[in-house]
């Protein structure tokens, strides 16, 4: 059974994404006390999903280009390649063509990455998904919703996607008493 490992580029402080990626050696900076795995190697004939590529600092990005590349890797603090098989697949909130446009993602890191893109349209383009998604949340609550109300929910923009309309029918659940 493969390894699918997850990582949040986004929600690690950068001075630690590297050593939390590649790994490390005792000794590789101040309070490396012992060799630690990172993520690459956990994933190690698995998948390596990279939430918000684009968060990524570049010079990180330079190194995870090498790793795709090459199917190796060093850990921080060390001098010896790891050979690796690993998939990986990246997500980003952002347009990445724009991002590269503005230099958050590495060109030739995009390249890379994009062999299959998929492409999530935000909740206000699958007006007919609402319905579905307030169904299901609400089932969870074992309540409902009125039909007016639902047509409220599928006119409005959503542009915190599905997980602001599961908040704003958990809220009501909550305000309404039936939870």
């Amino acid at each position: 059974e493969a390894l699918f490992v997850a990582i949040n580029c986004a929600a690690i402080p950068s001075e630690i994404l590297e050593s939390e990626l590649f790994g490390h050696e005792k000794g590789a900076f101040t309070g490396a006390v012992k060799d630690r795995i990172g993520k690459f190697e956990l994933a190690d004939g698995g998948t390596l999903f990279l939430d918000e590529i684009t968060e990524m600092p570049i010079h990180l990005q330079a190194k995870l280009l090498r790793a795709l590349q090459e199917g190796v890797i060093e850990k921080l603090g060390g001098n010896r390649q790891i050979s690796l098989d690993i998939r990986v697949v990246a997500a980003t909130n952002q347009n990445p063509l724009q991002a590269v446009k503005a230099g958050k993602l590495r060109e030739d890191l995009y390249y890379r990455l994009n062999v299959f893109q998929l492409n999530s349209p935000p909740l206000r383009e699958r007006g007919d998904d609402i319905a579905l998604l307030t169904n299901y949340f609400l089932a969870a609550h074992s309540t409902s919703i009125s039909d007016e109300a639902l047509q409220k929910l599928q006119t409005y923009a959503w542009p915190g996607n599905v997980r602001e309309l599961e908040n704003v029918l958990e809220r009501a659940t909550i305000l309404s008493g039936k939870q």
